[in-house]
């Protein structure tokens, strides 16, 4: 697994709407892999293997995290938030964070108050971030209205080949479909591989839309990460059993094909992989959802990384799911001609 590459996308900011930092790290690490690199007004970046195949098949995950946007800045100092995305509020109040500028980021604290923590009603309009600034004057020379902000947390190696980090959710896709696509191209793949880093999936899924509108793909695979049922709190009668470690997770969803998941199997059994499945009872929540309705209508296959506590600043991953997903992804795509 290519630790820098993910550390360098883990690194970024990329709140729903500000996915720049994130392409531009793919954009680079690409460059000498891709046939060919795309870029579309609202950021989506689209790296393509075998550009003159008639067979194209799109690889898709979400460059953008969950986050907030500075809305307004009181005349004390203090920074007024909006949610971008499905943030856990709660998880927010007391909170080192960095608000993202051009030139250079901006520390600072989400007021910690003791009736924050008791608010069951807690909203991202309600937090009140202090910079150090002493006016709001002060504040506007560091922080512009509109700049995103995350939680300031860190990417930690934890035992048995765990690794925890803010917003695997999906920068680790992102970085899974760029390898796969590498892989693929070293096992001679001869498809269309059209492996894009898209936009929005956390607030509008436009991104995902946009682009499977451009390329026109046969069909589509979509990596995204999905719920672990291996901690306390999950029911595993909603969406099954899917355990940390155990392999990558094929759905089994209305929305997609049989038969592209029998493929998804059969690649797997060949590989020695071993994978785990989930159920949905109607749409994904995930780019899948956009890009099916897309065009004509796009057949896809949804290949789900293991997750523990997503939509927190420490979510947790397992490497072998993620070299699993790039193996079985690069497998898929060297047998589909």
């Amino acid at each position: 697994m290519n630790e820098q590459f993910l550390n360098e996308i883990l690194n970024q900011v990329s709140v729903s709407g500000y996915e720049e930092p994130v392409q531009e790290v793919v954009k680079t690490y690409m460059e000498h892999t891709a046939d060919e690199i795309r870029e579309d007004e609202m950021g989506n970046l689209i790296c393509i293997l075998n550009p003159e195949s008639e067979r194209r098949i799109m690889l898709s995950a979400h460059a953008d995290e969950i986050g907030v946007m500075v809305s307004n800045i009181t005349e004390n100092g203090r920074l007024q938030v909006v949610d971008r995305g499905g943030i856990i509020a709660g998880t927010y109040p007391g909170q080192q964070i960095k608000v993202h500028m051009p030139d250079q980021d901006v520390y600072g604290v989400v007021e910690g108050r003791r009736e924050l923590f008791r608010n069951s009603d807690l909203k991202a309009t309600d937090f009140l971030i202090d910079i150090g600034a002493d006016s709001k004057e002060e504040a506007l020379k560091k922080v512009a209205l509109g700049a995103p902000v995350v939680p300031d947390t860190h990417i930690r190696s934890m035992m048995n080949g765990r690794f925890t980090a803010r917003a695997l959710d999906d920068r680790l896709g992102v970085f899974i479909i760029m390898e796969a696509l590498k892989r693929a191209k070293e096992k001679g793949c001869k498809a269309g591989v059209y492996a894009a880093s898209t936009v929005g999936e956390e607030t509008t899924k436009s991104g995902a839309y946009w682009t499977s509108a451009r390329i026109k793909p046969h069909l589509a695979i979509v990596v995204d990460v999905t719920y672990c049922s291996d901690y306390s709190g999950m029911n595993p009668a909603e969406t099954g059993t899917v355990e940390l470690g155990k392999g990558p997770v094929l759905c089994n969803s209305p929305i997609v094909v049989k038969k592209l998941n029998q493929k998804m199997e059969a690649c797997a059994q060949k590989a020695g992989i071993p994978v785990q499945r989930e159920a949905a009872s109607r749409l994904t929540c995930t780019d899948g959802d956009k890009i099916h309705f897309s065009n004509e209508g796009v057949p896809m296959v949804l290949v789900s990384i293991p997750l523990r506590y997503m939509h927190t600043p420490a979510e947790v991953a397992d490497e072998k799911d993620v070299e699993g997903c790039i193996e079985l992804i690069a497998e898929f795509l060297t047998e589909m001609e």
